[in-house]
Formats: structure tokens, sequence, C-alpha cells
């Protein structure tokens, strides 16, 4: 079992626990912010479960139908869950209003905030765990799981709120307001997860930073006179990169394989789990690997080493 496995069914075993008691105790209490939690741990199991069996198949290798892995799946996963979190978000809002329109009392609101706070620890320590193994691993769907957790704590410290100022002021329109709020923050989270999935499904470039780094990895290579057309994406926890690595004309053709061979295990050591293909050019004028003047209008350029100015660095997105 891999790390993401486990971290994806650590979540699946969390929101299974707290969507049965948010469940009982919103029916018990009649709380329409309790009752919108449990509809969020709903779709907190549902994206866990779904997360879980995407780590799974995203891990597996590369083969003969798809060539580049499927590291994508984990995209796909992470779009399915914000159109999840867009149903909760609905959901919460048609109670709530119809709470406003038609107040109904609670019954036993101490219980619902003792269930916010259990919900609040649990959660806050599994989205801990789930961002920890995210950032070591690079994955997009366990990122997605521990964002989600993440804002299940400070809806349940909401609805903690909420409750305990009906229960002091007997105001009872508190409740449904806080779920309100509780829906805006979900509807924020659900936006960010599908713009986020939508720039890797349709290959959007490395961010800007590694951008950079990947420059300064490949001009500190001895002996390299520059490079152009980088092409990055990412794939799931997996980065994709193609270059044209400029070399002296005069290097023979195994001195050029040794220094991409180079070249490739820096970016690799810097970003792990990262295919690298490089096409050697020699230093010589041609229509191959002069520079590409539509680049100049939308990317930064910066001279390379050697001083003839006619080889220039340029950093785009995949096409």
């Amino acid at each position: 079992m891999t790390r993401q496995v486990k971290a994806a069914s650590v979540s699946v075993a969390s929101n299974t626990s707290l969507l049965i008691l948010k469940t009982v105790v919103g029916l018990l209490t009649g709380s329409v912010g309790v009752l919108s939690a449990a509809a969020d741990s709903l779709n907190d199991l549902a994206a866990s479960i779904i997360a879980f069996f995407s780590v799974r198949a995203s891990g597996q290798p590369a083969d003969t139908e798809h060539p580049y892995g499927h590291g994508k799946i984990e995209n796909i996963s992470a779009a399915i869950q914000a159109l999840l979190i867009f149903t909760a978000a609905i959901y919460i809002i048609y109670e709530a209003i119809n709470k406003i329109i038609k107040p109904e009392p609670l019954v036993a609101p101490v219980a619902g905030m003792a269930v916010m706070v259990v919900t609040a620890v649990l959660d806050l320590f599994v989205s801990r765990y789930l961002l920890k193994v995210a950032r070591e691993t690079d994955s997009s769907a366990i990122r997605a799981d521990a964002y989600h957790l993440t804002t299940d704590v400070w809806t349940a410290a909401g609805v903690f709120v909420a409750l305990g100022l009906v229960e002091i002021t007997g105001i009872r329109l508190f409740d449904p307001i806080v779920a309100l709020i509780v829906a805006a923050a979900i509807i924020r989270v659900a936006i960010t997860l599908t713009l986020e999935a939508a720039g890797v499904l349709i290959d959007a470039r490395l961010p800007e930073d590694e951008l950079h780094q990947l420059e300064e990895i490949v001009m500190k290579t001895p002996r390299v006179v520059g490079f152009h057309k980088l092409r990055t994406r990412r794939s799931g926890p997996y980065r994709q990169i193609d270059y044209h690595l400029i070399v002296p004309g005069s290097m023979p053709v195994v001195e050029a394989h040794k220094l991409t061979e180079q070249i490739e295990d820096a970016i690799r050591r810097r970003f792990p789990h990262t295919t690298v293909v490089t096409h050697i050019e020699p230093d010589q004028p041609t229509e191959t690997n002069k520079p590409d003047t539509a680049l100049h209008s939308r990317t930064s350029t910066r001279r390379t080493r050697t001083p003839r100015p006619r080889y220039r660095n340029h950093r785009s997105g995949a096409t």
C-alpha cells in the first residue's frame, strides 16, 4: 500500500465516522447547521472514496495504451470532487433559506456544539496528515481532499459559534445565516479545485518559479550553449518536460548524450516523478534552433552564456 492510498484510507474512515455522528445529532437537534455539516461530510466521504481509487489507478505504470501513464486520473478525480462540493453548497443554501422562511426550534443545541468540536479536532488532524503526504508525494487528489477537510474545520467552528449564539440569545436566525456563510466557503473551495484541475487537464505549463529553476539547472551545466522550445505540463503527481538543448557543434555525440543525462538527472533530483525528453542541437544557425520570435511577446528571454546573440532561452507552456 502506497502512502497516498494509506492517506486516502484514513480520510475515508474519518469521513464515515463524522457523517454518521453529524447525521444522528443533526436529526436529534433539528439544527440546519449540523445537517449542512453532515451534507458536507457526505461529499467529503464521496470525495475521499474517489481519491482512494484515483491514487491507486494513477500509480499504475505506463503501458502500451497509456504511454504517458495514468497520472491525470487524479486531476479528473479533483474535478469530480469540485462538482460534488458545488452540489453540497446548493443543498445547504436551499435548507438555510427554508429555515429563514419557516424557522423551527432547535433541540439540544449543546449536543450540536459538542459534535462540532469533535469534527473540528478530527478534521484538523486528518487534514494536516493529508497535506503532509500531498507535499511529499505531489498527489493532487490527496491535496484536494486535504483542502476539503481544512474547510470543514472552519465550517465546524462557524456552526459551533452559531449554536452558541442561539443558545445564549434565543435568536434562531443565527443558524441559517452561518449555514449560508458555510455554503459560500464551500463554493470558493469548489471553484479553486475546478480551476486547478482544469489547468492540468488542458496541459497548462508548470508554475513560473519551477520554470526558473529548470532554466537555472540547464544553464549552470558546463558546456551548455543554450536551450529553447521548452514545454512542460503536469499529469497528476508527475511532471513531463521536453526541450531543445544547444551544445557546441564540435561536441561528439557520446559527450552530448552524457551531458543530457547529467541535466536530466539534476532535473529529476529537484523534481521527482519527472519525465524529461531532450533534443540535442549543434551550435549552428539553422531554421530549427534559431530563436522563435513569436515567444518573445509572451515569455521572458535571457541571453545564453555564449557571446553570440543568436541563441536565447525560451520558456513556454505545452502545446
